[in-house]
């Protein structure tokens, strides 16, 4: 069965939001990238904004930027990624437990810690009564979302999938994983992360949502043909053979990809993966990157499959990656990133 990606939202660090791809590269100097935030009160009763943490209106903002721009009123499922959840509630309600010895505490700040809190709060704006689950897997769970949609068509039990994966950042996560050397102790610009060969990356957040399906519009962005992930390979040569394999599975070779993404972030022991890659399985296919743009997060493969599913519509790479606009034609794209080395994904698109 053919799977297509009929719509997508999505709120990065960049200028995405009411965008099906890249027109302009923003800047930031630091180590963390935050979200540009659109005008919420424009999607969403303002009396609702002012109970929403960050990451909830992120999250149902790019959810609902994805059903407009699909034209549908509710999806048969709503599935959701997160590594970290709602961090932000999470830190309130754990202040204030130690602040008020346990005694005392307004329930709130507790309900929406919860992971699942973003998917519920689409459901309950939708009126949706259908499937609705969240994956907190790692560095895996946007792919583990994604697959359960991609599941979920291909045994009939839904026509049209809402998934989405989001996570966000709070001063004191970031403080704590710059503490365990996951970020860059310096300041460094955006623009130079995949050239500075200092230890760490940069910090990123982000919610990108796609409504994906089985119906073949027209106008759908691109065709999902398969998703891959596997955990801890003990060396680069494992890694050459489990995308191989999934590239035979598909029945396509790495001559007939146009374009590979992948997750580089600046970070040098991380990014040894992908150099020995790009001279040997990738020597011959055009390599772009996408963390200069969003940072690094574990869910930063949905702004990935974001990012590739508008170059598979435009067919061209957009200027802010490239430099220079490169048209197609582009035919099929291969994403691949790993998450601190040990959990590794890929997704294969190709043109409607």
């Amino acid at each position: 069965m053919s799977l297509y990606i009929r719509a997508t939202g999505n709120i990065s660090p960049q200028h995405t939001f009411g965008k099906s791809s890249l027109t302009e590269q923003t800047a930031y100097t630091g180590n963390r990238l935050n979200t540009i935030d659109p005008d919420y009160s424009k999607l969403f009763d303002p009396k609702m904004i002012r109970r929403m943490s960050r990451i909830i209106k992120m999250g149902v903002g790019a959810a609902m930027d994805c059903l407009q721009d699909a034209g549908i009123q509710q999806p048969d499922a709503i599935i959701t990624g997160t590594a970290y959840g709602c961090l932000q509630d999470t830190e309130v309600f754990l202040k204030r437990l130690v602040e008020f010895k346990e005694e005392m505490l307004t329930p709130t700040a507790f309900i929406q810690s919860t992971h699942n809190t973003v998917g519920g709060q689409i459901a309950l704006m939708l009126q949706c009564h259908n499937y609705n689950n969240t994956f907190v897997h790692r560095g895996f769970s946007f792919e583990s979302a994604l697959l359960d949609g991609m599941m979920m068509i291909e045994e009939g039990d839904a026509k049209s999938v809402l998934v989405g994966g989001l996570d966000e950042i709070t001063d004191t996560s970031h403080a704590i994983l710059s503490r365990i050397g996951l970020y860059k102790q310096q300041s460094t610009s955006n623009t130079d992360l995949l050239t500075d060969t200092s230890k760490g990356t940069i910090a990123g957040e982000g919610a990108a949502f796609f409504l994906i399906s089985n119906d073949a519009a027209a106008d759908n962005y691109a065709q999902l043909n398969g998703l891959h992930t596997f955990y801890k390979p003990a060396s680069v040569a494992d890694i050459e053979k489990e995308i191989s394999s999934f590239l035979t599975a598909q029945s396509i070779s790495i001559n007939d990809i146009d374009i590979v993404i992948t997750g580089r972030n600046g970070d040098t022991k991380g990014d040894a993966v992908y150099n020995a890659l790009e001279q040997s399985l990738f020597s011959t296919t055009r390599n772009i990157t996408f963390k200069q743009l969003c940072g690094e997060y574990p869910t930063a493969t949905a702004f990935a499959l974001w990012l590739a599913a508008g170059i598979v519509k435009q067919q061209n790479i957009p200027a802010a990656i490239a430099g220079q606009e490169i048209a197609g034609p582009i035919k099929s794209v291969l994403i691949y990133n790993h998450s601190n080395r040990i959990h590794h994904s890929l997704m294969l698109l190709s043109v409607c």
